[in-house]
């Protein structure tokens, strides 16, 4: 599963990862699947002008696919470069600047480039460029989360791990065509096979572990997208300016200002036209969406907030977590930490309504969502959290208020969640103040938010402080849950181990055993069942799927978005209108 960011961001206590503070609520959610069009935007198209894209985090700057982290770096990477496929209005994949040929037997991929497409410095795409981005994450001194997208690769884990001198499975045919032979056939090869090149000619010898703080992906990066770098203030701003050999034809913006804001400030900003597009803040969406500049867009999300439990840390010479904190192994103790969160009255009260209760890893707008009759909706039910807590051995022995452990020790949880938001220390106290409210003694973990960089950086190094955390994932379009939930995932942040999760996610990519039987439908039937199981075992508690509200300024046309937010093969589109 290819994530949109990735960790896309852990992001406060509010939502993700990989968004930023957002809030909204307002006018009915879109159900659909279709991306959201500002058709509001009325007048000729003009040629030129600049168009302001606002983000309330501090972008860390690592401007590569193959080695971001968050939302942060990935919006700015929509703008400058892109993958080899696109993704469809329905949420397919479907060629873009390569197209593909699978044999007979599914284990054979063949991709054929386009001639002609250059990368911002003029050189010409060439497959030499993808087969260069399977060898950088296929690296063992890599450092990233992507190896789960080259695996499939026959050849590529003996690389890993300095068993082979190259990856058996590719084979270059010409400047254009590359073969590919995976290690077994999956049914979701071209959704999940790694699809952004990377300028082999321009990394020089640079190491894979040595790139991601490397100049030409710090301070000069460059892509073959609509937009070319002109100039970075580090944390704060990138200017772009227009591609004109950009492969669909040239843009018709002559640039692009990635602006990094205040988020209490959003209104204002937005209202000045300071900032011409930007997923709101939530708890603002509804003076936003009422400003008469303003085209509102609501559209739901491929992503979903969830609230941790820490179950162990990441063996990074294995490459698998390993579940010893024995802390939250007794499920009572998970069920009712979930049952004590009235996850409704948090969505309403700080984001105005915009979102919904969720109990699984799949969002609604996912083909493979279970339906809810199937699964524990985990209602807002105080006093089963306390008899939950009770039979689980959890009791208050002193008197004070607060349960003890079932050995009679005090009971503390840390609760880690991220500032950035004007309502980021009241959500965070919401949660704790649920959980003190059945006798649990939680707290901010060091006493306070932290900062997006240094919550990131806490949870990914496994912080022995750190026991739940809320964050946030936003999902590719193929339900896989691979990258994140697999014990081999460097992203299963909350360090959850199970053989059955394993195997049922590994099904899920398989052909059914009876050619005659419907693909996706088998697929549903694994899917509902490892629902079940993480419904079932709470490795977290799946907090709300996300209905994202988008301000963009109705001198700005052809902004699309979709379910993962702005498309980069869509950019190139957008133009100011008189």
């Amino acid at each position: 599963m290819k994530k949109s960011a990735l960790w896309l961001l852990s992001l406060l206590l509010v939502m993700s990862v990989f968004l930023a503070a957002c809030s909204g609520g307002g006018e009915k959610a879109s159900t659909d699947k279709e991306p959201k069009d500002d058709g509001k935007a009325s007048g000729e198209a003009q040629e030129g002008g600049t168009v302001t894209f606002g983000y309330t985090q501090p972008f860390k700057g690592v401007l590569s696919y193959a080695y971001y982290e968050g939302e942060d770096d990935v919006n700015a990477l929509k703008f400058m470069h892109e993958g080899i496929f696109n993704t469809s209005e329905e949420l397919t994949t479907v060629p873009g600047l390569a197209d593909w040929e699978m044999s007979e037997d599914n284990t054979k991929l063949t991709i054929k480039f386009k001639e002609g497409i250059k990368w911002h410095d003029g050189e010409e795409l060439t497959v030499e460029d993808l087969e260069y981005a399977w060898y950088l994450i296929a690296d063992p001194t890599y450092e990233g989360a992507r190896f789960a997208n080259v695996e499939m690769i026959k050849g590529a884990q003996e690389y890993k791990d300095g068993k082979a001198d190259k990856i058996e499975g590719i084979k270059i045919i010409d400047d254009y065509t590359i073969e590919v032979t995976v290690k077994s056939p999956t049914v979701n090869l071209i959704d999940n096979i790694w699809s952004y090149p990377e300028p082999k000619h321009y990394y020089g010898d640079i190491s894979s572990k040595e790139l991601p703080d490397s100049d030409q992906i710090r301070k000069n990066p460059i892509g073959i997208g609509p937009f070319k770098v002109k100039n970075i203030v580090p944390g704060e701003m990138i200017e772009f300016e227009r591609f004109d050999d950009y492969w669909q034809g040239k843009p018709k913006l002559d640039g692009i200002v990635y602006k990094i804001i205040d988020g209490s400030l959003t209104q204002g900003l937005v209202q000045n036209g300071e900032i011409d597009v930007i997923e709101a803040p939530k708890d603002q969406w509804e003076t936003i969406k009422a400003l008469d500049n303003v085209n509102p867009q609501e559209v739901d999300a491929l992503s979903y907030s969830y609230i941790a439990f820490d179950w162990g840390h990441y063996d990074t010479k294995k490459g698998v977590v390993v579940s010893d904190n024995k802390k939250f192994q007794n499920k009572n103790l998970r069920h009712a930490m979930a049952h004590a969160i009235d996850r409704q009255a948090f969505i309403d009260g700080f984001a105005n309504g915009l979102g919904k209760p969720l109990n699984t890893p799949f969002p609604s707008v996912s083909w493979a969502k279970i339906d809810e009759s199937e699964i524990n909706a985990y209602e807002f039910d105080q006093e089963k959290a306390k008899k939950l807590l009770d039979e689980a051995g959890y009791v208050d022995k002193d008197g004070d208020g607060f349960r003890e452990d079932p050995e009679g020790k005090p009971f503390t949880i840390n609760f880690d969640a991220m500032a950035g938001a004007e309502t980021s220390e009241a959500r965070a106290q919401f949660i704790l103040q649920s959980w003190q409210e059945v006798g649990l003694n939680a707290k901010l973990n060091g006493g306070s938010l932290k900062d997006f960089n240094l919550f990131y950086d806490t949870i990914e190094a496994d912080d022995p402080s750190v026991e739940t955390f809320m964050g946030a994932w936003g999902l590719a379009s193929d339900p896989d849950p691979a990258g994140i939930w697999l014990s081999t995932d460097k992203w299963n942040m909350w360090r959850w181990y199970s053989e059955e999760s394993d195997a049922l996610i590994k099904k899920g990519v398989t052909f059914p055993e009876d050619p005659s039987k419907d693909v996706k439908e088998h697929r549903q039937e694994i899917y509902n069942e490892w629902q079940k199981l993480v419904n079932e075992e709470l490795p977290v508690i799946f907090f709300e799927q996300r209905v994202d509200a988008w301000a963009v300024n109705k001198r700005v046309g052809g902004v699309k978005l979709y379910a993962d937010g702005v498309m980069p093969n869509e950019v190139y589109n957008w133009h100011i209108v008189e």
